[in-house]
């Protein structure tokens, strides 16, 4: 999604929220289920109703939380969860897909990278970095539109 402006009021080229996909609720509330049915105390009859109300709470709100991740890119920086890096840091921006950004988190990528990716998103984008007083190479970071990304980092 491109446009808006953020809670500061700073113009937004690009913002991305990484949601989870909505099967991980039912699949989470199955497995809530299933450890639910575990539970029992004989004798104890409010032990059985505690587990069914709190494990698919507790399972929705794991879900939803893994999904509040907001990617966005503003005139004057790049922002993923609380990292941030002013744009003229950046020295440029590559799209990945699955399988190269896959093996660039992997044994192929440099261990001093940061990394912010999340596994239900395949694609991502390889953000080079040449800051004199930060030892971080380059940024990998999950993204469903790798190429919108790039133009919004190279867009200046």
């Amino acid at each position: 999604m491109a446009g808006g402006a953020d809670s500061t009021g700073t113009a937004l080229t690009y913002r991305e929220r990484l949601r989870t996909p909505w099967w991980w609720y039912p699949l989470g509330l199955g497995v809530a289920a299933i450890l639910a049915a575990e539970f029992h105390v004989p004798g104890y009859s409010l032990t059985d109703s505690i587990p069914w109300i709190a494990l698919p709470l507790l399972a929705v709100v794991i879900t939803w939380f893994f999904g509040r991740t907001l990617l966005t890119v503003d005139e004057s920086e790049l922002r993923i969860q609380r990292a941030h890096i002013p744009l003229e840091f950046v020295t440029g921006a590559i799209p990945l897909d699955q399988r190269s950004l896959r093996r660039l988190v992997g044994r192929h990528g440099d261990p001093e990278a940061f990394v912010s990716i999340r596994p239900w998103i395949g694609p991502g984008v390889q953000v080079l970095i040449a800051d004199a007083h930060d030892p971080t190479p380059y940024w990998v970071i999950s993204t469903r539109h790798p190429d919108r990304v790039v133009a919004a980092l190279t867009a200046r």
